[in-house]
């Protein structure tokens, strides 16, 4: 089954379901809001991302809320993206990997690539044995990514054209049918990029961030997967499921209608 191009991005702030906890924890809360938001949009989603530093910052209790939303994910058979942009060497890096990608099998894992192949090597690895995948950071969404991901080298090329380079290397060493284990994240708030960039890695997944709060207009394309969080979460600001499936019908309409695609 062919899913629609838009990834819901799960990003929780507990101080937006205060009112509704009372004097209770707001952790149950964004609990039943984020599983009923899954069950809603699912047929409108190819993914759902789960940003990890959210959880992270919960302590044990974000931990446990991170499993149990990534367990209900996998109920209603949506694709898990943890976006978590980790990079290390040797065994730190291997132990990112078990935790992130062969703990929740069939997942993919946003990783940083500065340290070099070494370090992604054993996230490749990973991928591959749980029979998930990878997004490599190439261009990313936020206004300062071009101090280093424009920056010009000799050979005429950005420093993100090299590591689209390395990735597409990659991509044809771990394909699997018409697109690879290996994809990338592009931000969808530099559209003039993403047309170049997905050229350069024609086999590889493009992740899109920066959707809605970030000014990212969607884009339709082979393998572009344009992803929402602040708006499509939390959309006015609020945790409000209608509105929510309103952003998102709104977003599959502009991805559906005769304009030109990449």
């Amino acid at each position: 089954m062919q899913r629609p191009p838009l990834v819901l991005g799960v990003d929780p702030r507990p101080e937006l379901h205060r009112a509704a906890a009372g004097r209770g924890s707001p952790l149950p809360h964004v609990r039943r809001y984020t599983l009923e938001l899954m069950e809603a949009l699912a047929p409108r989603l190819c993914a759902v991302k789960f940003q990890a530093a959210f959880f992270e910052a919960l302590g044990p209790e974000g931990f446990a809320l991170m499993h149990e939303l990534v367990a209900g994910a996998r109920v209603l058979a949506l694709p898990v993206i943890l976006d978590a942009k980790r990079g290390d060497i040797g065994s730190t890096a291997e132990a990112y990997a078990r935790a992130y990608l062969e703990a929740y099998p069939g997942s993919a894992l946003t990783v940083n690539p500065y340290l070099g192949e070494d370090a992604l090597e054993p996230f490749l690895r990973s991928a591959e044995r749980s029979r998930g995948a990878l997004f490599v950071l190439v261009k990313t969404s936020n206004p300062g990514s071009g101090l280093f991901q424009d920056l010009p080298l000799a050979d005429g090329r950005t420093l993100a054209q090299v590591v689209a380079g390395w990735v597409a290397e990659q991509a044809e060493r771990y394909r699997v049918g018409e697109w690879s284990r290996v994809g990338a994240v592009v931000g969808v708030t530099y559209p003039e990029q993403v047309a170049g960039l997905r050229a350069a890695m024609p086999r590889s997944p493009l992740l899109l961030p920066g959707l809605g709060a970030q000014g990212g207009e969607p884009l339709r394309g082979a393998g572009l997967l344009n992803s929402a969080s602040r708006a499509l979460y939390y959309p006015g600001g609020e945790p409000r499921l209608e509105a929510a499936v309103a952003q998102a019908e709104a977003y599959l309409s502009a991805l559906s209608s005769p304009t030109p695609s990449l």
